[in-house]
């Protein structure tokens, strides 16, 4: 007899009462594995939107993720495959979001070098990134631009899905901004369009550090 079957004949010898209580105990289980296993982010976040130790400081604006979860993008990927992507496809690894349009002018390009110099310089913890483009209009993007950024993904998406999603500061748009995204797909923190690269560094290696997660 194999240990399933075993398994399965010591289970129906237990009286109803017992069943249950053995499910239960079974679900308590899987529940502290999962506490476990997402403990250190949410450690993290403690400290970071609650405690607020004195000398804290970051960058970028702080956002409360639960003013804006993340919604279906129904975007489009570019690429051979052309497919319809989401942003949970990279959940898992921390997210450098940037909005642009088609013919990214001189900031865009600024803004996509950053992006990408920015993971770059975090060394190991580099592939703890991902980048992601949204494009906002259907106008064709320069095959160059794909080649400098190879590695980042290129969604296009329809712009009044953002603009109900991404907060901006008033008079702005989401345009040649930065934001970030967590492991776990809460939208944290935003850059501006004139942001200080190295400052940025330093905020992501903050959060890097922080969280042992993605």
């Amino acid at each position: 007899m194999n240990t399933t079957q075993a398994n399965t004949t010591s289970t129906s010898n237990l009286n109803p009462e017992q069943q249950a209580l053995k499910v239960k105990q079974g679900r308590w289980k899987l529940y502290l594995v999962i506490a476990i296993c997402a403990s250190p982010l949410l450690f993290s976040y403690l400290a970071y939107y609650v405690i607020k130790p004195t000398g804290r400081t970051n960058y970028g604006t702080l956002l409360d993720p639960r003013l804006y979860p993340m919604p279906k993008l129904n975007a489009q990927l570019l690429g051979e495959t052309s497919a319809v992507q989401e942003l949970d496809a990279y959940k898992g690894k921390w997210i450098m979001l940037e909005v642009i349009s088609s013919d990214c002018a001189k900031q865009c390009q600024k803004s996509l070098y950053d992006m990408r110099q920015l993971r770059l310089t975090q060394g190991k913890d580099m592939d703890r990134i991902e980048r992601v483009v949204l494009i906002t209009d259907q106008q064709p993007l320069e095959t160059m631009l794909l080649r400098e950024h190879d590695g980042a993904h290129f969604l296009r998406i329809d712009p009044k899905v953002l603009q109900a999603w991404l907060p901006v500061e008033d008079g702005t748009t989401m345009q040649d901004r930065l934001y970030l995204i967590d492991p776990l797909g809460n939208l944290m923190m935003r850059y501006s369009v004139d942001a200080d690269p190295n400052k940025i560094k330093k905020d992501i290696i903050k959060l890097l550090k922080a969280s042992s997660i993605g």
